[in-house]
């Protein structure tokens, strides 16, 4: 018997009823290694499509594909016990149609494992989002800075400043509660139009550049410990150094290697023990 039978992943119903009860915690994860280790004190893992910027590069995150994001979203489940897994539909894989929405999403559910999809849009997505909920797959929404619209937004910007923006926010974010998105994410908006949001939905809202009063928070996990590069948003917290760590490992594996202390005959096979 698996070691973790006892161990029940959290299940949608679940963190929806963890509004007004406690904050929900949710940090990013695109490989094996960083699940395992978030799992443990996370509530929600997003495989956020971040990944085309933190993990390959891109100054962006719109060439990040549906296959992609389904690898890793099967590599962080397969990693996983506890954590609801959530992965973010990809630019242009669901604002076609909600039927072309509905293949990807399927896709990347049934190739994962994953337990939710992550979709940017608000009013204008309503329908996709009834769509796919209607047909058995849990939509997480994202409303505010949308990365994926950087193009049209002029960036990456904080939005809901002024009170026309700030309106229309507010308005996606009750359009998709009642499309059937069971959870909210609010990114780089005003902190007044969070809280306000946050009152006024009866599903929890999670912050990133948002308000402390959202019911859980979200970050990039490789921001709050120094491996994301020598910037990172206002928004975020570098929490501990661990690059400081990895080089100070990588630097002692070199030295070893070049003055020859590593490997060691310990190290080795088929070496005649003494």
């Amino acid at each position: 018997m698996s070691v973790h039978a006892d161990i029940k992943r959290l299940t949608v119903p679940q963190i929806k009823a963890y509004k007004g009860q406690q904050k929900i915690v949710c940090l990013t994860a695109y490989t094996a290694p960083f699940a395992r280790i978030l799992d443990e004190f996370v509530d929600l893992i997003l495989v956020g499509d971040s990944t085309a910027m933190v993990g390959y590069n891109m100054d962006n995150t719109l060439a990040i594909t549906v296959e992609q994001m389904a690898a890793h979203a099967g590599a962080v489940v397969r990693s996983t016990h506890r954590a609801l897994v959530v992965v973010d539909m990809p630019f242009s894989s669901f604002q076609e149609s909600k039927e072309v929405a509905f293949r990807n999403a399927a896709y990347m559910l049934k190739t994962s494992g994953a337990d939710a999809v992550k979709l940017e849009g608000g009013e204008f997505l309503a329908e996709t989002t009834q769509f796919l909920s209607e047909r058995g797959i849990p939509v997480l929404a994202h409303v505010g800075l949308m990365p994926q619209y950087f193009n049209t937004m002029g960036g990456f910007k904080a939005q809901g400043l002024q009170p026309e923006m700030a309106e229309r926010i507010y308005r996606d974010a009750v359009a998709q509660e009642q499309a059937g998105a069971f959870a909210v994410v609010i990114e780089g908006s005003a902190e007044p139009l969070a809280r306000r949001i946050t009152e006024a939905l009866k599903i929890p809202t999670i912050g990133i550049g948002a308000s402390p009063d959202c019911d859980g928070q979200v970050l990039v996990t490789e921001d709050i410990l120094n491996l994301s590069g020598p910037k990172i948003p206002k928004f975020a917290k570098q929490f501990v150094d661990v690059q400081s760590v990895i080089r100070e490992g990588v630097q002692a594996y070199a030295e070893g290697v070049r003055g020859g202390t590593f490997p060691t005959l310990d190290n080795c096979f088929g070496v005649p023990k003494k």
